[in-house]
């Protein structure tokens, strides 16, 4: 079954994701007019087999909703009149500091747009995180899409993650989770 997108996804942007013992394409779909980002997960489904290795993967929308986020990650919210920000990237929480590692951290610059004084960027960000006790087992990735309303002069900033994850990667998760607690 292959990936069906309406119009309005007008751009994508593939990176290669090193999981377990192989290389997988992830595909991030983006409108250049909008903040909503989804993810394309056909590679690495198709060559995972979700039964021998116990694949586990989840898509989060909200990403203060996620274990991984809510026990690792600072996310960060802020809403004034000409900026829209909700659970962007911070950073990785202190405590954890020896236990997360980012792995990957690209922006895309889509184009820039001035008004009056300012200048605004419309750019993709994406950033992967892993677990260093499961480095090549467990793969969080954000992506992070600023999009421009030029008519009101406006920046939105929302995110999305995927959580790609062995059982036993997914079971030490839900440990650091409860610990947490």
């Amino acid at each position: 079954m292959s990936l069906k997108l309406g119009k309005k996804f007008d751009r994508c942007y593939k990176i290669k994701v090193p999981f377990l013992d192989g290389i997988y394409d992830l595909g991030i779909f983006f409108s250049k007019q909008s903040s909503f980002v989804l993810y394309d997960i056909n590679s690495i489904s198709k060559n995972l087999c979700e039964e021998k290795h116990g694949i586990k993967i989840s898509m989060s929308k909200n990403l203060e909703a996620s274990k991984f986020c809510e026990t690792f990650i600072n996310l960060h919210n802020y809403k004034k009149n000409n900026l829209d920000i909700i659970n962007q990237f911070h950073s990785i929480k202190k405590e954890y500091a020896n236990d997360i590692k980012l792995v990957l951290n690209e922006t895309i610059t889509l184009f820039k747009i001035e008004t009056k004084n300012k200048e605004f960027f419309d750019i993709l960000t994406i950033y992967g995180l892993s677990m260093n006790a499961y480095d090549n087992e467990f793969l969080y990735i954000i992506s992070e899409r600023q999009n421009i309303v030029q008519q009101l002069s406006r920046k939105i900033v929302r995110t999305t993650g995927i959580q790609i994850s062995t059982s036993s990667a997914f079971s030490l998760l839900n440990e650091y989770y409860e610990n947490k607690k």
